[in-house]
């Protein structure tokens, strides 16, 4: 099977510049910001703009595409910022079905100083809102976390989902984070232990999304430094492992590294993982 590999990139030239620039680079596959990460600003998309994005992604074959969502979320907490987060949230969920984007990556956020059992019960009623708006045919998709946020270990994950059993939600596993939380995938053994807990718990078909990314940082450092694939504490036998695997390579794959020339993700990021894939 081809496996569907692409990059996170710019939408500054327009959502459709952004699916040809991936498909150049020999992605099949696209995650984008909606609108500006940093800023709680929601443009109005034209319709001449949806329809050329959705143009170019069916005449391309690149598909799936995802949105990540702003940067200033967070949904575990009390807060104007919680609600400026459902606000912006609901309304990205609703541009998604209107493009044809299958969902949003979301980072969860962080408790702050709040009691984490009553955190979790406000995350519980924050991501409740969202999905109450939200539509029935796109993906409310819960990114893991590096350092003290929500979503460090994937058990914190699937006890969302068990806690909230909406089949929107999703899960997209990021392999810096991951290697930062402490989460070793390094071999065929201990991944499919890793799939085995997801479809055991939650079923496996939640896991729609990897980010592949080399960490600057030591195993189990908790922090969350990109680095391009192979120049990191990861190392390539990772990627090989999760590329050849019969179940993990059904699933989506999105790069997010720095770019060796500096400019973000690449086609030498890119073109390092194809050759990881064996030829068979």
């Amino acid at each position: 099977m081809t496996v569907q590999l692409g990059a996170h990139l710019s939408i500054g030239q327009g959502y459709a510049a952004a699916v040809r620039r991936v498909h150049e680079m020999g992605g099949n596959a696209l995650q984008i910001f909606s609108a500006s990460p940093r800023i709680w600003r929601r443009p109005k998309v034209a319709e001449k703009d949806i329809l050329e994005f959705k143009q170019a992604k069916a005449k391309l074959d690149v598909e799936p595409v995802v949105f990540h969502s702003q940067y200033l979320i967070n949904l575990a907490v009390d807060n104007p910022t919680s609600q400026k987060s459902i606000t912006n949230l609901i309304w990205e969920l609703k541009l998604a079905e209107k493009m044809g984007v299958i969902g949003t990556v979301i980072h969860l956020g962080s408790y702050l100083k709040a009691n984490p059992q009553l955190g979790y019960q406000i995350l519980l009623k924050n991501i409740s809102a969202v999905l109450a708006e939200a539509p029935s045919n796109v993906y409310f998709i819960m990114e893991n976390a590096a350092g003290n946020k929500v979503g460090q270990t994937l058990d914190e994950l699937l006890r969302i989902i068990k806690s909230l059993q909406d089949k929107r939600l999703r899960l997209c596993w990021d392999t810096c984070h991951g290697f930062a939380a402490g989460v070793d995938l390094s071999t065929k053994e201990k991944l499919d232990r890793f799939l085995e807990i997801i479809d055991t718990k939650v079923g496996l078909e939640r896991l729609v999304l990897w980010h592949f990314n080399d960490s600057r940082d030591p195993f189990n450092s908790h922090r969350d430094r990109h680095a391009n694939i192979g120049e990191g504490y990861i190392g390539l036998d990772t990627f090989r492992v999760i590329l050849n695997h019969p179940l993990a390579n059904r699933v989506p794959i999105i790069i997010e590294t720095p770019g060796f020339a500096g400019r973000g993700p690449d086609k030498e990021n890119l073109d390092i993982l194809k050759e990881l894939i064996d030829k068979q």
